[in-house]
């Protein structure tokens, strides 16, 4: 029996093309991890929408257009797109035998909808944990279905029906570790990269950069729109537009704390533009109101050789070195994290160790080996009987 290479069905749910135009966590990693897999030899199948244009082996197409627009939309309205999607997925995984691992980023629906596919699964968590007790709290993957989360912390704070189904942690990656970053003088602006969202704290933010005298500046969509000229377009066709949760809470919070100056808006901005805006921050400020499981954004940050100052919550203390990479104070401590903007506390802090932690922790290939390890393991957990042996595929090169 002749070897093969080792084929994974990358399943990067319905709601944005990879890479993502802009904005999009899951869909970012994933631009990240695919390319760095294929080069370790693995064969990939990328399950997306017909907008995606990442170089892969073969490509499943359940909807041609993103469908993230509909993501917020109350549940008896959205409850059939992931459904749909799975379906193609799975009428797809009927259809062929070559298939060794499915890996799975889709929310709640890909834990449980693969289960029965004949396909061991891996499931990437990328989300906060306490979200869907119902199910994380009683899921048996039965040996079929594992999982890993994006941190130490985020799996800490699992459900222990979960918890002891996990693999282990992978954490993300960004190509711009791969690089050198831009060389620029750092400015004296904070920057908050992320998409514009209650628990992300822009508000938070925004407060401080009043309170404080510094400059703020937010990068990220609010809600499906990627700036101010979409969002403005979309509430004049029409008012029901701001019935979407993260809309009506920039509108009434954060929009009013805009000044074009003090505090600014620039929308979801993209590749060089958005790198130039990191590097010449003098942090990033993560006043975060959630246990952040995974931290593109830190991650990217550290890339640019910009350190982070924010709230130590989530994955964040194990993402940075205090006092070398990051100052962190206390969840929810406003007047602390206000002491350290108003002493430019970041002043201190080791731009270059910033770009060090990322060559060294969190490139693609750091993160392509580890899920490469959990595919191995998922493997050698999952009998699969009828089809072709383990020891008949391939070992991907690791050169």
């Amino acid at each position: 029996m002749s070897a093969r290479p080792l084929t994974v069905l990358v399943d990067a749910g319905p709601w944005l093309p990879v890479p993502p135009a802009g904005y999009g966590g899951i869909e970012a990693v994933l631009a990240t991890l695919v390319p760095e897999l294929r080069r370790l030899g693995v064969r990939v199948v990328l399950a997306t929408v017909g907008e995606s244009r990442l170089e892969v082996d073969e490509q499943v197409t359940t909807f041609a257009e993103p469908r993230f627009a509909d993501i917020a939309a109350p549940y008896n309205r959205v409850m059939g797109v992931a459904a749909a999607h799975v379906d193609g997925v799975l009428q797809e995984l009927r259809r062929r035998d070559d298939v060794d691992v499915v890996h799975s980023h889709l929310e709640a629906w890909g834990l449980v909808s693969y289960a029965d596919a004949g396909v061991p699964v891996l499931h990437t968590l990328h989300w906060d944990l306490a979200k869907h007790p119902e199910l994380y709290g009683r899921f048996d993957g039965r040996d079929r279905v594992f999982v890993n989360g994006v941190s130490a912390a985020q799996l800490a704070g699992a459900p222990a029906a979960l918890r002891d189904q996990a693999l282990g942690h992978v954490h993300l990656a960004t190509p711009l570790a791969d690089a050198e970053p831009p060389v620029a003088e750092a400015g004296d602006h904070l920057v908050v990269l992320a998409r514009l969202t209650p628990a992300k704290g822009q508000d938070v933010a925004a407060r401080l950069a009043h309170r404080t005298g510094r400059r703020v500046v937010l990068a990220g969509p609010v809600g499906p729109h990627h700036d101010a000229a979409a969002l403005d377009a979309a509430l004049a066709a029409d008012p029901r537009a701001r019935e979407h949760p993260d809309v009506a809470w920039f509108l009434d919070t954060v929009a009013p704390l805009l000044d074009g100056d003090r505090v600014r808006w620039v929308g979801a901005l993209r590749g060089a533009e958005r790198d130039r805006l990191v590097a010449t921050a003098s942090a990033q400020l993560c006043p975060l109101r959630w246990e952040e499981p995974g931290g593109t954004g830190i991650v990217e940050s550290l890339a640019l050789g910009t350190p982070v100052v924010g709230y130590a919550r989530g994955c964040l203390p194990e993402l940075l070195d205090e006092g070398s990479t990051g100052r962190l104070v206390a969840p929810d401590d406003e007047d602390a994290l206000a002491a350290l903007l108003a002493d430019r506390a970041e002043r201190t802090l080791d731009r270059a160790a910033c770009r060090a932690a990322a060559r060294h922790r969190f490139t693609p290939a750091v993160m392509a080996r580890g899920y490469l390890a959990l595919y191995r393991e998922v493997l050698a957990r999952a009998a699969r009987p009828g089809r072709t042996p383990l020891l008949a595929v391939a070992e991907p090169s690791t050169g």
